[in-house]
């Protein structure tokens, strides 16, 4: 009798300090919180110039936001394309130099106009540096350190939540909005620099698995293989009912943040009655939320199935939403805000690590940068419908049709997508 081969088990996830000591993950993560804080210090000073000095109205301010999300929700799906085409290190380094030139235009920019068109053009292309960066991970982290790896990369976007402003407001308030915009090129300067300290020539199926890369056709070349290109990695988002899912509930809870954001502080004045003070601290919240949430789960859900946590994470935004749309007060809404960040935390890091578990190499890029496109347009929804769902049915009807959604979401993730089982993957 022949016995059926057994899959090796998993090792025991790797912890955030072993991650770190891997140097290529290691320095993409200094590099993200350099890039970052930039990114903050130099948006803050825009925000602050057009407000200021420019006398921008709120339409203008809110399409400042839109200005940077919207190249990446048209392009991102094409980028990818490119991605999964180019080296790897060069892309990241002149995403980063390039950025970093685009970012001294700051410095003329004297309009409104001119400070969408400086962005539009910074945000075109971090569509290509986004997906890149995945790719990046991928390659440096063995598959059972991903989801501290990922949980590294989030921590420093929800800490930069928390400390970034008040950061960022000190700086320009010292300097000026110059300073701030020099701070932001510099920041991709040293970015790139990093980046290209770092060696990334493995394959990444040779790095997940420390055996050699089957031999994968790469992509084509030619312009005229661009769509098919683009419908491959579509197609593969499409009939995988696990990797789908994921990148729904992303954008779900992307269309959330982008519809609470603006929303909150009239919730605040209308709802609550509160002053400004009360408003810092229950924006803050979420900020605190999404950094706990992220700890959190890399200690307490390491034996917890990825698609589990993303329909808790989906369940605890609609009970924040909850809260918010039922119990009226200040300390309601400090704690759903925490509750609603936390959950957010527990969709973001597990979506990513499985849509990198399961996507094959030559398709990273333009699975990745799909995905990016997908999430950042549901959060250009989020802030266009806002102002109209708000002016129509009021600010806490609004939170509580979205509970229902999230609700509606999970729920179809968990009783009506039955994928195939999978075999284990031998690491």
């Amino acid at each position: 009798m022949s016995s059926q081969p057994t899959a090796t088990p998993l090792p025991e996830p790797l912890s955030m300090a072993a991650v770190l000591r891997i140097s290529v993950m290691r320095r993409l993560w200094t590099a993200q919180i350099v890039s970052t804080f930039g990114d903050f210090l130099a948006l803050f000073a825009v925000i602050n110039f057009l407000t200021f000095h420019l006398n921008a109205q709120p339409q203008q301010v809110t399409g400042l936001q839109i200005a940077y999300l919207l190249p990446i929700a048209v392009l991102g799906v094409l980028a990818g394309v490119f991605v999964d085409r180019w080296p790897l290190k060069p892309t990241l380094v002149t995403s980063d130099l390039v950025r970093a030139a685009l970012c001294l235009l700051l410095l003329v920019a004297g309009s409104v106009t001119n400070f969408y068109l400086v962005l539009g053009s910074i945000s075109i292309v971090s569509s290509f540096f986004g997906p890149a960066q995945g790719v990046a991970i991928r390659s440096a982290v063995p598959i059972h350190g991903l989801r501290s790896a990922n949980s590294l990369m989030q921590q420093v976007m929800f800490g930069m939540r928390i400390i970034g402003p008040p950061l960022a407001g000190l700086l320009y308030v010292a300097f000026g909005a110059r300073t701030c915009y020099i701070a932001d090129s510099i920041s991709f300067v040293c970015s790139g620099l990093l980046i290209a300290s770092i060696a990334l020539d493995k394959p990444f199926t040779e790095a997940l698995s420390g055996s050699p890369a089957p031999a994968t056709p790469p992509p084509s070349k030619g312009l005229g293989s661009i769509l098919p290109d683009m419908r491959e990695g579509i197609n593969f988002i499409a009939h995988h009912a696990e990797v789908l899912f994921v990148i729904l509930a992303l954008a779900a809870g992307m269309f959330v943040i982008g519809c609470f954001g603006p929303l909150i502080a009239i919730y605040t004045r209308d709802s609550l009655h509160a002053s400004t003070r009360s408003y810092s601290f229950i924006s803050a919240m979420i900020g605190a939320g999404m950094f706990f949430g992220v700890n959190a789960l890399n200690t307490l859900g390491k034996k917890i199935k990825n698609t589990t946590l993303v329909y808790a994470g989906l369940t605890g935004i609609a009970l924040g939403l909850c809260l918010l749309t039922g119990v009226p007060h200040v300390w309601a809404a400090l704690l759903a805000d925490f509750v609603i960040g936390f959950a957010v935390a527990g969709i973001v890091v597990p979506a990513n690590v499985l849509i990198q578990q399961e996507t094959p190499p030559a398709l990273m890029g333009r699975v990745g940068s799909t995905n990016m496109s997908i999430i950042f347009t549901a959060q250009i929804l989020g802030l266009v419908l806002s102002g109209l769902l708000a002016e129509r049915v009021g600010v806490r009807h609004v939170f509580g049709y979205c509970a229902i959604l999230l609700v509606l979401l999970a729920a179809a993730g968990r009783f009506l997508m039955h994928p195939e089982p999978r075999p284990a993957a031998n690491v």
